[in-house]
């Protein structure tokens, strides 16, 4: 027993002997990764003899250290901005409209970039909420409600009505696509819709589209509304597929609409995307076919994206400019947004008397008030608004620290 104890006692100290020998090891290489950075950042003519010998001591360091500032260097240019010029631009658009005319089925793939021009942050822009957040500024935002279809949304719609346009399939959970007038059958809104809440406890699951945002109460695996299914009285919840999740409900993500879509699809209008989550869906891209059977692809987005190689052509454009000068070259008229016809009011289900109390959220109304553009998308003041707008970063930081460490 003894023997046994001694045993016990002696692996213990061996193991907190190593982990203190490990502990200094890491110490140890962040003070040579500190003073050789520190070399490094001054003009090879002005560094010392001794300097000198300390890159040539620590020789991986100094490589490692270089490799850092090349990658750091390539996720700056591929964050920046990039605007063609304006005979460029008209160069290009001419080249998408003949695509557009040719094509025999244009499917259109749409991110926050689309909704920009409705006061609605995009994510990985200069003032988008990942970028702003990683800066360590919290993220501000007007009641997204307030948000009215843009130009590039009037501009889809239509497309889609002249049967340019044969499915949508929209990352954004902002609903201006449906509030356009497309029609549901004709979109796949693969991350939500922030007016509608479903009951999943009802066969086949119950809908109810609302004049509010829904997710006031929600948040990453929290989806229950606080409001009650009419018909079995269970809790709803909202649609939003976060990051992190799989979003698994029919309707409004239709997946079996964007995936069939997809499969007949000989040309992809990507608008307003990084395609950063895109790119992983495998079934939007037919992935399986040889490159040469593949949908011709257009990407219009002002950052660079995982796709631009692959692309028959990229216009670096805002999404309404460029949406605004096809139209021209397609000789089409684009119907201006009017809120009194605005197809959520004809699909939304009134609250009932005693859920009235139960959000704190603006009602769209039908009349047309002038729309509040004033929104701070710099975001160094208030939290965003809304259970589903910027959630997700958190929890894909802490996962990218683990993997650091």
């Amino acid at each position: 027993m003894a023997e046994e104890a001694d045993t016990g006692v002696s692996s213990r100290t061996e193991r907190k002997a190593l982990e203190k020998a490990k502990i200094l090891q890491r110490e140890s290489e962040r003070k040579i990764f500190r003073l050789v950075g520190r070399v490094l950042k001054k003009p090879e003519a002005e560094r010392s003899e001794e300097e000198a010998a300390v890159l040539l001591l620590h020789k991986d360091t100094v490589e490692e250290l270089s490799k850092r500032k090349v990658r750091r260097n390539v996720l700056k240019r591929k964050q920046e901005e990039v605007f063609d010029d304006a005979e460029e631009l008209r160069n290009k658009v001419r080249q998408l409209a003949v695509a557009v005319k040719q094509a025999n089925h244009l499917v259109v793939y749409t991110g926050a970039g689309i909704s920009t021009a409705a006061s609605i942050p995009d994510y990985r822009g200069p003032n988008g909420v990942w970028t702003q957040l990683q800066k360590g500024r919290a993220v501000s935002s007007s009641d997204l409600s307030k948000a009215e279809p843009t130009l590039t949304h009037m501009c889809i719609r239509m497309l889609h009505k002249e049967n340019m346009v044969k499915h949508v399939v929209s990352q954004n959970c902002d609903g201006l696509h449906l509030r356009s007038g497309l029609p549901r059958t004709a979109l796949s809104e693969l991350h939500g819709n922030m007016f509608i809440e479903v009951c999943v406890a009802c066969s086949p699951v119950r809908e109810y589209v609302r004049l509010f945002d829904v997710t006031e109460r929600t948040s990453l695996h929290r989806h229950g509304t606080g409001r009650r299914c009419s018909h079995c009285g269970s809790e709803l919840r909202d649609t939003i597929v976060h990051f992190g999740e799989r979003g698994t409900l029919e309707q409004p993500l239709n997946w079996r609409g964007a995936a069939e879509a997809a499969e007949m699809a000989d040309v992809i209008l990507c608008l307003g995307s990084s395609l950063k989550v895109l790119k992983k869906y495998n079934c939007l891209w037919c992935m399986n076919r040889p490159a040469n059977k593949r949908p011709k692809l257009y990407i219009v987005n002002l950052q660079w994206t995982p796709k631009d190689d692959l692309a028959e052509l990229k216009i670096n454009g805002k999404c309404d400019d460029v949406m605004s000068l096809l139209i021209e070259q397609l000789n089409c008229q684009v119907p201006v947004y009017d809120r009194a016809e605005d197809p959520i009011f004809s699909l939304a289900t009134p609250l009932r008397p005693e859920e009235l109390d139960s959000h704190n959220r603006e009602v769209i109304s039908t009349e047309n008030k002038p729309q509040d553009n004033s929104a701070d998308t710099t975001g160094q003041d208030t939290a965003v608004q809304g259970g589903w707008f910027g959630r997700g970063y958190g929890k894909g930081r802490k996962n990218r620290k683990k993997a650091v460490l």
